[in-house]
């Protein structure tokens, strides 16, 4: 099929008859059924496609709707990241019962916990036909009540929270996916969702920078770029517009990807060798020359024009063997082109693009990164190559690039809690699993497992999927093996953490790995407290001190019931009160968690964990990522405040100190 001029699009991998109407019915509402009665959240399983964006708004969508006339992949492209298709409904471990509320055919379900907005559909189905959007390649049932929570308006126009937001609610759909699904399904799946029920931001294309998206933000896959409008295509490299130029079409280019892993492509921050797209070998194997078309012609005229193009690396994910991490690099001019001969003895063309100056740093600090992690370079201010001295399996540096201060105060480096003399038990011993091998979803034997509800609350054991009252890990005596993914915080740090001077904020705390949100940071460690024996002016005198009865923040992150098809009312909270407060200081007696700073715009939260099958159970506060955390990324935590302190009136001279977190909701003061 011939493309049409000034459509960037790509040929769709997956191939199936498009005349076929898709016949998708939802599972029926599934609950657990366990032998003592407990029950656990219900689970719906169906396809997630709603409601396409409001009448009277004309959408871009990225999957294209025509084949390109060449049908050879652009040279830059991956393949990690599939076009979001239909995926046959969930397979679940759990035993069907019967729903109270609506039919889950019926998708009269409604979101939880999003603001309200304009994004709504009429419930319809539509027929395939040739020459659809893949987004309407499935028969569409979805909820007419779903409400998005964001207007036509702000689809086309994004903002920081926005895209945040966006990117939140697909990784937290994508992790549920993944809890009952498989890992591969997930990511697209999570996708079409979010695309079906307009959930995104940005659609404008658009030559420069975009709204909310800044230099250096990290994404884990194509589609969460597509989602927030930084580079609308799944697999070409080149994306461009469009524009009028007398009676002439005439293409810009707006973004590229860098694989990062073709000759040419040159590892140097501040400019870059990037190759055309086509010429690939065909199904004959025969290559031929790039032509100067599509994306090509529009790299060629935006170096006559001389708009920025926005640069995006391709990059291994350090955590991943097949994974792959995109860096937004900022905004690139295109200096110069040429045609050479490539290694099939065809032309290809080159582009030399050059950063522009003025923009903060990002691929340039993921190299240096990883130069000291390889022992190339010796990391700048460096005081301590491990301050742990070997308590932790992976080494925490000590910088100090700022001052000539050499180091904190002295403390007892421990990575675990500890019992002071005025501690009184609070919890009961519990008795752990009896399983033999790995705990699996589903198995109704493992007390483990019935007490998280069925589900293994972490993927792949380094991820939690949804913040929850309390989760139950298997404990030190569990007869489980010790990779089990059932244990997370006993496992120890996954990245490899600096404590590091800060420049008004004392000490803090980064990483030299890209942390993907959801991802097990570190546990806060130190002496575990009587809440009664701790005299008020103690705590304020003690700057490190963890406190579960402070007031903290509300935030949504957990994934909305409605857009994987459950049961809404059986929403997780994610405001909870600990039966008993847990008070922890590490003052004395502490881990990397107590130089984590107060944020009021956090991007690390805390989770109540409690492992089983101890004598001496108590309750441990692990951290996980809120959102994906670049490498060199102050790691933060909203530290909350006092009941006490806002019984006073919270002032600065009763109990508050002044926040300097910098934030643009920042509050001013906290403690």
């Amino acid at each position: 099929m011939e493309g049409v001029p000034g459509v960037n699009t790509v040929p769709n991998p997956n191939h199936y008859d498009k005349s076929v109407v898709l016949d998708v019915k939802p599972l029926r509402s599934l609950k657990p059924v366990f032998p003592n009665g407990d029950q656990g959240p219900p689970f719906v399983g169906g396809p997630p496609f709603g409601p396409s964006p409001s009448s009277g708004y004309s959408p871009f969508f990225p999957f294209g709707t025509q084949q390109p006339t060449q049908d050879t992949p652009d040279l830059n492209q991956t393949q990690e990241t599939p076009s979001p298709s239909f995926v046959s409904p969930l397979r679940s471990y759990r035993t069907p019962t019967v729903s109270n509320g609506p039919s889950s055919s019926s998708g009269t379900k409604k979101a939880v916990g999003r603001p309200k907005g304009t994004g709504s559909g009429k419930k319809k189905e539509k027929t395939v036909t040739k020459d659809s959007n893949l987004d309407d390649q499935v028969v569409k049932r979805f909820s007419a009540d779903f409400d998005s929570g964001i207007s036509v308006a702000e689809r086309e126009d994004g903002s920081k929270d926005l895209v945040s937001s966006v990117l939140m609610r697909f990784d937290s759909v994508r992790r549920r996916l993944s809890q009952v699904e498989y890992a591969k399904a997930a990511t697209s799946k999570a996708a079409g969702t979010l695309m079906s029920n307009g959930i995104r931001t940005n659609m404008k294309k658009r030559v420069g920078t975009v709204p909310g998206i800044e230099v250096g933000d990290i994404f884990f896959s194509r589609i969460e770029m597509c989602l927030v409008g930084l580079h609308m295509q799944t697999m070409a490299g080149i994306d461009y517009i469009t524009g009028k130029v007398g009676s002439d079409e005439e293409p810009l280019a707006t973004s590229i990807v860098s694989s990062g892993r073709y000759d040419g492509e040159a590892q140097d921050p501040e400019s870059l060798i990037y190759s055309g797209q086509g010429g690939n070998a065909d199904k004959n194997r025969q290559a031929s020359d790039q032509k100067l078309e599509r994306g090509n012609l529009a790299l060629e005229k935006s170096l006559r024009k001389g708009n920025g193009v926005r640069v995006i690396r391709g990059e291994e994910d350090p955590a991943s063997k097949t994974g792959k991490i995109y860096i937004y690099d900022g905004l690139y001019s295109i200096s110069e082109s040429w045609v050479e001969k490539g290694k099939s003895g065809c032309n290809t063309f080159k582009y030399k693009l050059v950063r522009v100056p003025g923009q903060p740093p990002a691929f340039g600090v993921w190299k240096s990164v990883q130069k000291w992690k390889e022992g190339l370079t010796t990391r700048p201010g460096l005081i301590l190559p491990d301050l742990t001295s070997g308590a932790e399996s992976t080494p925490v540096s000590l910088v100090n690039d700022v001052d000539e201060e050499k180091g904190p105060a002295y403390f007892t480096y421990i990575s675990s809690l500890r019992y002071s003399e005025s501690f009184k038990l609070l919890t009961q011993p519990t008795i752990g699993c009896s399983c033999h091998g790995s705990c699996a979803p589903g198995d109704l034997n493992c007390s483990c497992i019935r007490k998280n509800g069925g589900d293994l609350p972490y993927l792949n054991g380094v991820m939690l999927v949804s913040r929850r009252p309390m989760i139950y890990e298997c404990g030190p005596i569990c007869p489980c093996h010790a990779n089990c993914k059932n244990k997370v915080l006993q496992t120890g740090l996954k990245a490899r953490l600096e404590v590091f001077k800060t420049a008004n904020r004392g000490w803090g705390l980064r990483s030299w790995d890209p942390i993907r949100a959801g991802s097990f940071i570190c546990e806060y460690a130190g002496e575990i407290k009587d809440n009664g024996m701790l005299r008020e002016n103690q705590e304020e005198d003690d700057e490190y001190v963890f406190d579960t009865s402070r007031v903290y923040n509300s935030f949504k992150w957990n994934y909305e019931p409605a857009l994987v098809d459950e049961d809404p009312s059986d929403e997780v909270p994610e405001e909870f009160n600990l039966p008993s407060p847990v008070l922890i200081s590490s003052k004395s007696f502490g881990n990397v968690a107590r130089f984590m700073n107060h944020s009021c715009s956090p991007n690390v939260l805390w989770q109540p964990v409690v492992c089983e099958g101890s004598s001496e159970s108590v309750v441990h506060i692990a951290f996980f990522a809120i959102r994906h955390i670049p490498p060199m990324a102050e790691l933060t935590y909203d530290y909350g405040v006092s009941p006490t302190s806002e019984a006073r009136g919270g002032s600065l001279l009763h109990g508050k100190r002044k926040c300097l977190c910098g934030s643009e909701k920042c509050r001013g003061s906290f403690g």
